[in-house]
């Protein structure tokens, strides 16, 4: 059976926070997405898995199941490990926001936010996973290996489950292998960002992706206090 693609992309948002919801939910449709909504974590992982949701608009203070969990079993299921996550949280949580980072999350949006914001960092998380799918490309050193066109990549034969911004970002150090890239450009080349914001956001995940690539992080060189560069040897 062939599934037809949606034509128009769908957002699972996720807050207990009817208010929250409906001002999130109000703008994105007027953006021209679909919207779905959840008002608590085991909703979230129900909806997540029976649409598969393009992006994830998900708050970590959640009643029962919180965002944090929600995000760390999102990302262990294969059917829901690439939808991209934007977290909600609040101002003063700098550590639920490095921990949602940690497990997964592709970026993050503080609360009181922006609606404008929230929508520009939904355009930029589709687009980011937009231009990964259009890209034709395949990268093979030694036991690591990079299938763009088909977003997978292995070590030594085995699959690495990688976050669509994980992947976007090793994509772009191995296509500048043995240039260093610093932490402003990657923001601005992987996350898009049009100015410098907490360049820890790039050391979060590189450190995750270190983590996954196991045995082939090797690959991935620390030029201190500047950034990092791909290297073959």
């Amino acid at each position: 059976m062939v599934t037809k693609a949606r034509v128009t992309p769908r957002i699972l948002v996720v807050d207990d926070e009817l208010d929250a919801v409906e001002l999130i939910a109000f703008n994105l449709k007027a953006a021209g997405y679909d919207v779905v909504t959840a008002a608590d974590g085991e909703e979230a992982l129900a909806k997540a898995k029976a649409i598969i949701p393009d992006v994830i608009v998900l708050d970590l203070m959640l009643p029962e199941v919180d965002g944090l969990e929600v995000c760390k079993i999102l990302r262990r299921d294969a059917a829901t490990s690439a939808i991209p996550i934007i977290m909600l949280t609040a101002k003063a949580a700098e550590i639920d926001r490095v921990l949602g980072l940690e497990l997964g999350a592709d970026d993050y949006v503080t609360k009181p936010f922006s609606p404008r914001e929230l929508v520009l960092r939904v355009k930029n998380v589709l687009h980011r996973r937009s231009a990964q799918e259009e890209k034709k490309d395949r990268f093979i050193v030694g036991d690591l290996t990079i299938d763009i066109p088909r977003h997978l990549v292995s070590v030594a034969g085995k699959g690495v489950e990688l976050t669509a911004t994980e992947f976007k970002l090793l994509t772009i150090l191995a296509q500048r292998r043995g240039r260093v890239q610093s932490r402003d450009q990657l923001l601005h080349d992987v996350w898009e960002y049009e100015s410098v914001i907490d360049t820890r956001t790039v050391d979060t995940h590189m450190r995750r992706l270190r983590e996954k690539l196991g045995r082939a992080s090797r690959y991935l060189d620390t030029v201190r206090g500047v950034g990092y560069r791909f290297v073959e040897g």
